[in-house]
């Protein structure tokens, strides 16, 4: 499968998945609801990428490229978007020292759109630009698992 494959078929699964419900904790393998992680979980065990199970985790993983945080309009889809929320962690061996605060991750779909499951939303799309201009969400970390296309 083509990267470009792997990308649109991440969006029609997450698609796919708007409307379910949002719980935190799910169960590792749940499709039945969804918190922000597994969602995104979700998504690339069906494209034969493991991920771990938390956003601090997936953020923190050596595979992807960090992308720059300035250029959010350069940001494509299938590219995973990590925020501080309303709650967060943070381990200070997973990015270098830098003091990342995450709890949050989405995809991008498309230009200033992602999918993500928000809590007391469920599964959801939304431009980026909406999410980010409340003060409880604010982009950290993005990063790049697949090859740009």
């Amino acid at each position: 499968m083509t990267t470009e494959e792997k990308v649109d078929q991440l969006i029609k699964l997450a698609h796919d998945q708007i409307a379910k419900p949002y719980q935190y904790a799910t169960q590792e393998g749940s499709i039945e609801a969804f918190d922000c992680s597994s969602f995104i979980q979700y998504l690339f065990q069906q494209i034969d990428i493991s991920l771990p199970r938390s956003a601090l985790l997936q953020a923190g993983q050596s595979d992807g490229q960090e992308l720059d945080l300035s250029s959010i309009n350069n940001f494509q889809a299938g590219d995973l978007v990590f925020m501080r929320s309303d709650t967060g962690h943070y381990r200070d061996d997973l990015f270098a020292g830098r003091a990342i605060d995450i709890g949050h991750v989405a995809l991008m779909t498309g230009p200033d759109e992602i999918i993500h499951a928000k809590s007391g939303r469920g599964v959801i799309k939304q431009k980026l630009s909406e999410l980010i201009s409340d003060p409880h969400y604010k982009i950290v970390l993005a990063k790049r698992l697949l090859k740009s296309v």
